[in-house]
């Protein structure tokens, strides 16, 4: 299982031009996402994602994981616009997980969850769909190894780019996020606050109260 250590940035005509210089373009792709979450947020207010993307089922959790002590101000500033999350892509490690957390489980309607049974389990547990979008994404990596770099655009209008490094869990973040720091300033990259993400975005437009419950429980 891997942790994913991210930061967003805003891809500026410039920006751009770096990337293309000093990357290589290893592809563009399109997906579909669809988030799931009960009516009540249990997932989502547990700063909890469940996403299934291209048929495949994944499980994004907060993590809090060895090698993130920051020896300097600069180190604690950098990992502040990151984000890092648990990557679960097992799904009955996902069901079991969503289980833990969903309290109004059905328990009479109980059976074994599998590939073939989607919309059972879904509404035995009471998942429904709250966000669905198409991305275009390009993706870059650079001669650091384990960086890489996406241009994201959302159908419903939002650009954002995205500095990734997966690191297996238990293992140093640090070196993760020491990984994005360079990058980002290789690209040119400031400021010290946060950039939203597509999932930020698209909340705010399309479920203002969703997004607002988020925002005072400090997931967002």
């Amino acid at each position: 299982m891997n942790v994913e250590v991210e930061r967003k940035f805003l891809c500026s005509a410039d920006t751009l031009k770096t990337l293309e210089e000093i990357g290589v373009c290893v592809g563009q792709r399109q997906f579909h996402d669809q988030y799931f979450d009960t009516p009540k947020f249990d997932l989502t207010l547990r700063d909890m994602w469940l996403r299934k993307r291209k048929g495949c089922w994944e499980l994004k959790c907060p993590t809090t994981v060895a090698g993130t002590q920051e020896t300097s101000g600069e180190q604690s500033k950098a990992a502040a616009l990151c984000t890092r999350y648990k990557e679960i892509t097992n799904l009955p490690e996902i069901q079991l997980r969503v289980k833990e957390v969903i309290k109004d489980f059905c328990e009479d309607r109980e059976t074994n969850c599998s590939q073939g049974d989607e919309e059972a389990w879904l509404s035995r547990m009471n998942l429904v769909c709250f966000a669905e979008f198409t991305t275009v994404r390009r993706s870059f990596t650079l001669e650091e190894e384990g960086v890489q770099i996406d241009l994201d655009q959302a159908d419903f209008g939002y650009h954002v780019g995205e500095i990734e490094v997966l690191v297996p869990e238990g293992e140093d973040v640090q070196s993760a996020l020491d990984k994005i720091e360079r990058t980002a300033r290789k690209l040119g990259l400031s400021g010290d606050q946060r950039v939203e993400g597509k999932m930020n975005v698209y909340l705010k437009r399309n479920h203002p109260e969703h997004y607002a419950k988020l925002l005072s429980e400090h997931v967002l």
